[in-house]
């Protein structure tokens, strides 16, 4: 069968969805090799797939995560203080793991891999994990109310006023790009007009798009080739909760869960005292997963803090989740059936929160107005009001009916007899 190279660059919310499709294709019998962080070598290994480490590292830096999530210049400093400072290693590295394979399937911001496709000439997939990677002016993201609060009130002027937006978007980014420019010319690749960390990490082969049908349908303005796959779930479904978790959750009512995911849980702020405080407020029962934070110390009885759960094993026992709105916790959530409040951070997580809400799943709650009286009384009407659970209940059922992993092996695996 053949050989595909699987890579990508972020946080376990991106490495997540491509490890589910892993795992299918090679039950398939196909042959997989990842490229990606050297920090994720032990646990692509320990699933059995062959590791090539793609810089630049990953980040486990406190402040480097905060400029990183920052709502307004985070994307600036991760694009050009971040990946396009080490845009030829990554070339490098990509070119020597995608040796010898027959297809790569590249997550969005794996900018060279557009580069190393034409290069070596091999069909390959891009991937876009939310409804905000599209940047459809039928269905805009809002990330204008990050970059141009000003303008995000007129998004309801309609499809010429939002093309107008992302047309701008495309013109700040454009001069950001200038070294992936001059990376193909020195490969002696043809130039292209397009803005390439917009319009050029779209494959002119096929474009899976890894989100439900719930956040997005597709619009006029994707792209031609894209596949609307449905959610792509994976979160170690081997693990388990621990004996004293499970003890918890059957000691009493449905918890609040309070998380920060995989990346922001390295920039948690004041979050999880306030959590804790809301939780108090309410009289209600909690659990908190704290990443690498420091557990605190003498906790009410009815608060239970830990470093990890698997999210599908969790959520379901929740009355509500409070999370970050990255779109692999706000897949897990909407899967579990379970009403939420978002704090969004930056990138896709403003418009994660957005659909949610337009859903009537879910609510949203600013950084800065994160305390523990606020949350209180935004969680007091997520769970009071029997709306939220109704609608979250109907939205699992859609999802849970969706086969994200199936669809996405499908596509792949006809591009493949294609080619």
């Amino acid at each position: 069968m053949s050989r595909i190279l699987i890579t990508t660059i972020g946080s376990l919310g991106d490495l997540h969805p491509k490890i589910a499709t892993a795992i299918e294709l090679r039950q398939r019998g196909h042959n997989i090799i990842f490229a990606t962080h050297k920090g994720y070598q032990t646990k692509i290994e320990a699933l059995g797939f062959e590791f090539h480490e793609m810089r630049p590292d990953g980040t486990n830096d406190p402040l480097i995560i905060a400029r990183m999530t920052d709502p307004k210049t985070g994307s600036e400093y991760v694009v050009r203080d971040w990946l396009l400072p080490n845009l030829r290693a990554t070339y490098i590295d990509l070119m020597d793991a995608a040796k010898d394979v027959d297809f790569m399937i590249a997550g969005e911001i794996v900018y060279p891999a557009r580069l190393v496709a034409e290069k070596l000439g091999i069909p390959w997939a891009s991937s876009a994990l939310s409804p905000f990677s599209m940047f459809s002016a039928y269905d805009p993201p809002v990330i204008a109310l990050l970059l141009f609060p000003f303008i995000a009130r007129l998004r309801i002027l309609g499809v010429p006023f939002n093309r107008g937006v992302i047309r701008l978007l495309k013109a700040i980014t454009r001069s950001w790009a200038e070294p992936i420019r001059q990376l193909r010319e020195e490969l002696e690749l043809p130039q292209r007009i397009s803005n390439p960390l917009i319009d050029d990490k779209f494959s002119p082969y096929l474009v899976l798009a890894m989100f439900s049908s719930v956040l997005a349908k597709p619009q006029p303005d994707w792209v031609e080739n894209t596949v609307l796959t449905g959610f792509t779930f994976y979160d170690g479904e081997q693990s388990e909760l621990t004996l004293e978790l499970q003890q918890f959750l059957k000691a009493g009512e449905p918890p609040l869960v309070f998380t920060l995911g995989s990346a922001n849980v390295l920039n948690p702020g004041i979050f999880y005292p306030e959590s804790i405080q809301a939780a108090t407020q309410l009289n209600r029962r909690a659990v908190l997963l704290m990443g690498g934070n420091k557990l605190p110390d003498h906790l009410p009885k009815n608060i239970f803090a830990t470093n990890y759960a698997p999210y599908s094993k969790i959520f379901p026992y929740a009355c509500a989740i409070i999370h970050q709105g990255g779109i692999g916790t706000t897949a897990q959530a909407l899967r579990a059936g379970c009403p939420t409040l978002i704090m969004p951070y930056t990138y896709d997580q403003p418009d994660n929160a957005e659909r949610v809400k337009q859903l009537g799943t879910s609510r949203t709650i600013k950084r800065e107005q994160y305390t523990a009286s606020r949350v209180a009384k935004e969680l007091n009407e997520l769970i009071s009001n029997p709306r939220y659970l109704a609608k979250a209940t109907e939205v699992k059922q859609v999802i849970q009916a969706e086969d994200g992993v199936g669809v996405a092996c499908d596509a792949i695996e006809q591009q493949l007899k294609n080619t």
